[in-house]
């Protein structure tokens, strides 16, 4: 346990920016958690009196042109966000390792067809692209948005898982588990997927930040979850006609977006750092 804590202070020494992500993604995640606890007033409260003020005591960040708290709707946007990101990476990340980890095993015409015909016609079209058609063919709604985005962000996974399998797919440990009698299916999952996890846990996090701002875009055009619910690309959207004379209304969205995003890019390259061996000798971890 000592060695442990001595190991997570020289991390935070030597990676700071790490420390600053894990601390704005900490931020983001209780704010989605516990928002109905946190947030100052109800995010569709209108108080048309009060209407595009600026920051001040009452309002932190003021209040957009039907007069609601923008501070309020950041943190219950911070639960959309956090949770169709996470919903996200978790939907392209099972079907990138079904995917990758069939067609690297098993190789051959199997690896053909899902290499270059599936994968191929799916990076063809723009991830972002498919997945406006998608939601403006199936509706808006947090489902089809989820449903869509994960739909384009797959094949990166899938690229990678089946880089990983094909390069350990010959190695000793495999070749004695298939000489035991171990299926295919124990040999993949028991002995495969733990020693190939790494670059996928990397890819993940900062897959992390990629599905907030997929969210965000989706949002500003429409295409997100419906209004009222608060989301940081619909707040976008909502500001255009406000740019000049109320800026704070795209400011506070704005800068939400930008420290979500970068806070898993540094998560993503703080764990791509501490998970390579040759990295951590050299920091001294």
């Amino acid at each position: 346990m000592a060695t442990a804590v001595i190991s997570l202070r020289r991390a935070t020494r030597y990676n700071p920016l790490a420390t600053t992500g894990v601390v704005l993604a900490a931020i983001f995640l209780t704010f989605a958690i516990f928002a109905p606890w946190i947030a100052p007033q109800s995010p569709a409260h209108i108080d048309l009196p009060n209407r595009l003020e600026r920051p001040s005591v009452a309002h932190w960040c003021g209040t957009d042109e039907l007069g609601r708290d923008i501070l309020s709707r950041l943190i219950y946007g911070a639960r959309i966000s956090m949770f169709v990101s996470g919903s996200v990476v978790m939907g392209s990340l099972s079907l990138g390792l079904l995917v990758g980890s069939i067609a690297g095993y098993y190789g051959g015409r199997v690896d053909r067809f899902v290499n270059v015909v599936i994968m191929n016609a799916f990076l063809s079209f723009p991830g972002i692209l498919l997945a406006i058609a998608f939601v403006a063919f199936r509706g808006p709604g947090i489902f089809n948005l989820v449903l869509a985005l994960s739909l384009g962000g797959w094949v990166g996974y899938a690229r990678l898982v089946r880089a990983q399998v094909l390069a350990t797919r010959e190695r000793e440990f495999v070749e004695a588990a298939r000489a035991l009698g171990a299926s295919d299916l124990r040999v993949i999952v028991r002995h495969i997927l733990p020693n190939i996890i790494q670059p996928v846990i990397v890819q993940a996090a900062i897959g992390m930040a990629g599905a907030i701002l997929a969210e965000a875009t989706m949002s500003f055009l429409g295409l997100g979850v419906p209004p009222p619910t608060p989301s940081w690309g619909s707040m976008l959207n909502d500001a255009r006609s406000h740019l000049f004379d109320a800026p704070h209304l795209v400011l506070f969205p704005a800068l939400a977006v930008m420290l979500a995003v970068l806070s898993f890019n540094f998560i993503g390259d703080a764990l791509r750092d501490f998970l390579d061996p040759r990295s951590r000798i050299e920091a001294g971890l």
